[in-house]
């Protein structure tokens, strides 16, 4: 980490006293988990530009419908992606804007 560039004047977190939890930050260290798996990045990715079938995700991203459908059970009970039904077709988008900023500030991080 660059310290130099570090504006050590900025407070990122509340005083101590309001300091998370210890349920609310392991909370916080499974979502990050989520996020440690570049398959399902490059899911949330495919479903930045909208709903996508299982099936369009799959062909996208050239890997098995199995494998995607794994990854968004994964993706739906971390609630990072939701889905609706489309007659007999299941549609699966971000859960919120929150996942794309999310993204979006990994991404800005790692490219400085």
């Amino acid at each position: 980490m660059d310290f130099e560039k570090t504006n050590m004047t900025e407070e990122p977190f509340s005083p101590a006293d309001d300091f998370p939890d210890e349920d609310t930050l392991c909370d916080l260290a499974e979502l990050f988990k989520i996020f440690g798996d570049s398959t399902r990045c490059k899911i949330l990715y495919v479903l930045a530009s909208g709903e996508q079938s299982v099936g369009d995700i799959a062909d996208t991203l050239s890997m098995t419908q199995s494998a995607i459908s794994h990854q968004l059970r994964v993706l739906r009970q971390s609630r990072l992606v939701r889905c609706r039904r489309s007659g007999k077709t299941m549609l699966y988008a971000l859960a919120d804007d929150h996942v794309r900023t999310i993204l979006e500030m990994g991404m800005d991080h790692i490219m400085e």
